[in-house]
C-alpha cells in the first residue's frame, strides 16, 4: 500500500513539473538589468495572440464575471528567522476562508510595511513574484510589459495608471519562482540561481537581494500537499523574512484542493490576517468557472488571453488571476497615496 501511495505522489509531481514547460520557439520575458537571459531558466513566453487595444466596450462585449460568493472583486538585509513576533492570530473556523473578501482591504499595517521598505532603499514601483511555476510562466503578468497590444482591459480601464506606475516588474523572470517550488524551497540555497546568487543565499534572499522590491506576490502552496505539517512555519518564515527586508508580502488562496479539505488555503488566510497583510482569495474567483478553472490534471488553470472585454476569455482562469493581480497591485497603490 504504501509503495502505491509513494508511485501516486511520483506521478502526481511529474505532472505538476511538465504543466510547466512551454515552447521554446517563443519570445523571451524581459529579465531586470544586468540579467541575461542565459542566466535564468524560467524567463520563456508561451504564445500570446495580440490584439487590439479598443477605446471602448460595448454592452455586448462586456466581461461576464462569475459570481464567487463574496460578489465581484473591489475596482479600486537577512535577519534571523522568527525575529519578527507575529500580531495575535485572528480566529478562523476551517471553512471561514472560503467567504473572505477577493481582495482584502488594505491594513495601515501594509501601509507601514511598505513605507519602511521605501526608506531602507526598495524600489517604491518594483514587485517580485514569489513562488512555483504559476509566478514563473509569463502567462502571469507578462503582457503589461508588453503594451497594450496584448491586453484588453475593457471596463477595467481603471487599472492602467497602476500598469504604467509599475512597468518593468511584470515580464521579469523571478529568481524566487521555480517550478516544483514548496515553501521551503524559498530557503533552500539549493534551488538558487547559482550564477546571480550568493553560496548561501536562497531565492527568496536572493531575489529580494538584487531586485529590492516593495511588494512581493507570494505565490504558493501546491506543492506544499506533501509537506502540510510545515508549510505554514514555512510561511510564517516568508512573511517574516519579507516584513524585515521591507517588502510588504500579498498572499493568495490557490485554486486547486490538492490536499483534500482546503486547510493549505485554510492556512494561507490565517496567516495573512495574523499578520494584517493583503490577501487575494483567488479560490473564490474560481468556483463558478468551468472546471472550476483547473485543467483535467486538477492542477494548473485554464488559460486564455488577457482579454477582459471577451466574455469567453473571461471563462478561463488565466485572465482572473491577471485581472483580481492587477486588482489587489492597484488597491494597494490606491492605498499608500491615500494614506496620511
Amino acid at each position: 500500500m504504501k509503495r502505491h501511495n509513494l508511485l501516486f505522489l511520483t506521478l502526481l509531481a511529474c505532472l505538476a513539473l511538465a504543466g510547466c514547460t512551454y515552447p521554446t520557439s517563443a519570445p523571451v520575458a524581459q529579465p531586470a538589468v544586468g540579467t541575461t537571459a542565459a542566466m535564468l531558466e524560467d524567463a520563456v513566453l508561451p504564445p500570446t495572440p495580440a490584439v487590439a487595444q479598443t477605446s471602448s466596450t460595448s454592452a455586448s462585449t462586456a466581461p461576464v464575471a462569475p459570481t464567487p460568493p463574496t460578489g465581484q472583486p473591489p475596482t479600486l538585509t537577512q535577519t534571523q528567522t522568527g525575529a519578527t513576533q507575529p500580531p495575535p492570530a485572528l480566529t478562523l473556523g476551517p471553512d471561514d476562508w472560503k467567504t473572505l473578501p477577493i481582495i482584502s482591504p488594505i491594513s495601515a499595517r501594509a501601509v507601514e510595511i511598505y513605507r519602511q521598505g521605501v526608506a531602507m532603499g526598495n524600489n517604491p514601483t518594483g514587485f517580485s513574484k514569489v513562488g512555483d511555476c504559476g509566478g514563473t510562466t509569463a502567462w502571469f503578468l507578462t503582457d503589461f510589459d508588453r503594451g497594450p497590444n496584448f491586453y484588453r482591459l475593457g471596463e477595467y480601464d481603471e487599472l492602467q495608471p497602476v500598469i504604467e506606475a509599475f512597468q518593468g516588474s511584470y515580464a521579469r523572470a523571478s529568481l524566487a519562482a521555480k517550478a516544483g517550488f514548496n515553501a521551503a524551497s524559498l530557503f533552500s540555497p539549493l534551488w538558487a540561481n547559482r550564477q546571480l546568487c550568493q553560496p548561501d543565499e536562497g531565492p527568496l534572499a536572493c531575489e529580494y537581494r538584487l531586485n529590492r522590491p516593495s511588494i512581493a506576490f507570494i505565490l504558493i502552496g501546491s506543492n506544499d500537499v506533501w509537506h502540510q505539517d510545515s508549510f505554514e512555519s514555512q510561511m510564517r518564515r516568508a512573511i517574516e523574512y519579507s516584513i524585515e527586508n521591507g517588502v510588504l508580502p500579498v498572499l493568495s488562496t490557490k485554486a486547486d484542493d490538492l490536499e483534500g479539505d482546503g486547510s493549505i488555503n485554510a492556512a494561507i488566510a490565517r496567516l495573512a490576517q495574523a499578520y494584517e497583510i493583503p490577501l487575494i482569495n483567488y479560490w473564490a474567483v474560481v468556483q463558478p468557472l468551468p472546471g472550476r478553472g483547473l485543467q483535467e490534471d486538477g492542477v494548473h488553470l485554464t488559460w486564455a488571453g488577457n482579454r477582459f472585454d471577451d466574455p469567453q476569455a473571461m471563462q478561463k482562469a488565466w485572465p482572473w488571476r491577471n485581472l483580481t493581480t492587477l486588482q489587489m497591485l492597484d488597491a494597494i497603490w490606491s492605498a499608500i497615496q491615500a494614506a496620511p
